[in-house]
């Protein structure tokens, strides 16, 4: 089965509202083994609802549409509806009740206009929305599934829960099975050919998808069939030769993060973590604290930008840097150990590199990076030239401090 997605709205398409409604409802639909093939945005134009409605007719089982089902005159996709339908509006008792309860438990008077939303088409199913005055709208044409909903993101989601789903789940026979890995420390071309021959080996079911952003690379694995068992099973098996195959960069899967993971290794072993960052300015202490109990394993950071810093604060020797330079190997190593000692931490991570856009030289070019991380094993310590954009390396530079310290952690 496979479904549309239309929203409605100028808003949408000036850009003063992002659509984070597709977005959720195409995930939903997709775990009730519904493949969404298209999202369209459209302006609050009745031939531009007209001509969306009929052209996704011709491409899905069932379409969905959000917005334009509020009380006020720019508001038409009721009356757009009753054209595409062949119907015309009746006053619908239950969906005018529902509006008076909600006015009712906010002290407010029902006004026309809101009366007006208990106006609706007489050929669907109204789906009552508890949490807003415009119900759901549930059509049927030509064997296609036809549902209006209000753009409000609580009441979609609610109507989308209580009535949409489990109305669509029950005709559809398909299922479809997701699993996302997660890779760091290779890029995607480099990571493709390494695993070619695992990838021409996936049945003709079971598609892979590489989803790439900085510092990450997720490959994603979609079969779909009708047999929800031998689905799951075909993609496990899968997965477990792909983790044979690729386990150094494997790092977890699906929502996993590279902070929740590090987080939780550190917690298990009872250690504690500082950071010493010179070019991520503060951003992986930033990351760190932002998993809520962190406070169990970080115990702080020291944002070493200058070379006084680096000095005065973790005791790295001033021949040092001024014989090897701030991003250099020797410079991180003392800034990880300065750290340890001050901070009485048993793990110590220490980045020290040329963020961008300006600063590099021919040895050390933009993108240049220097690692150290410390744990009760020992020192680590790991070069990386990674670009020349400032954000993307800021960005790469802690995901890689990350998973080189939870790579050392799992080797404890």
């Amino acid at each position: 089965m496979h479904a549309e997605i239309i929203t409605i709205g100028d808003e949408l398409l000036i850009g003063q509202v992002i659509d984070t409604n597709s977005a959720w409802m195409a995930e939903q639909l997709n775990m009730i083994g519904i493949k969404v093939v298209q999202i369209t945005s459209i302006s609050d134009k009745h031939d531009a609802i007209l001509s969306a409605l009929a052209d996704a007719g011709n491409r899905a089982d069932v379409i969905l549409t959000t917005g334009g089902l509020g009380p006020t005159r720019d508001d038409i996709t009721r009356n757009a509806l009753c054209e595409f339908f062949s119907t015309k509006l009746v006053f619908n008792q239950e969906a005018f009740d529902n509006i008076e309860r909600l006015f009712k438990s906010r002290n407010l008077r029902v006004t026309q206009l809101n009366r007006e939303q208990a106006m609706i088409p007489e050929a669907c199913t109204p789906l009552l929305n508890t949490n807003g005055t415009a119900p759901g709208m549930w059509f049927k044409k030509n064997n296609k599934v036809y549902v209006s909903m209000p753009g409000v993101p609580f009441e979609m989601k609610s109507l989308m829960s209580d009535h949409v789903l489990p109305g669509l789940k029950s005709r559809n026979t398909s299922h479809i099975e997701h699993r996302t890995i997660l890779t760091q420390g290779v890029g995607e071309s480099f990571l493709a050919d390494k695993i070619i021959n695992w990838e021409n080996s996936l049945p003709g079911f079971i598609k892979l998808a590489y989803l790439p952003q900085p510092g990450i690379v997720r490959l994603r694995l979609t079969a779909s069939g009708e047999n929800e068992e031998f689905l799951k099973k075909s993609v496990n098996e899968k997965v477990e030769e792909l983790y044979q195959l690729i386990p150094q960069y494997i790092f977890g899967e699906g929502e996993d993060t590279l902070e929740e993971i590090t987080g939780r290794l550190l917690r298990e072993k009872g250690l504690y973590l500082a950071t010493a960052e010179s070019c991520t300015g503060g951003y992986i202490a930033h990351l760190i604290t932002s998993i809520a109990g962190s406070s169990e394993y970080f115990k702080g950071s020291v944002v070493a930008y200058s070379n006084e810093i680096k000095h005065k604060i973790l005791g790295v020797n001033e021949e040092t840097l001024s014989t090897h330079g701030a991003v250099s190997e020797e410079t991180v190593k003392a800034m990880a150990n300065g750290l340890q000692q001050s901070f009485g931490a048993e793990c110590a991570i220490a980045v020290s590199g040329i963020a961008g856009p300006g600063g590099g030289s021919e040895d050390k070019p933009v993108g240049t990076t220097w690692i150290a991380v410390n744990t009760p094993k020992g020192q680590v310590t790991r070069k990386f030239t990674f670009g020349e954009h400032r954000g993307r390396n800021i960005r790469r530079t802690a995901l890689a401090a990350l998973d080189m310290l939870r790579a050392e952690l799992l080797n404890l």
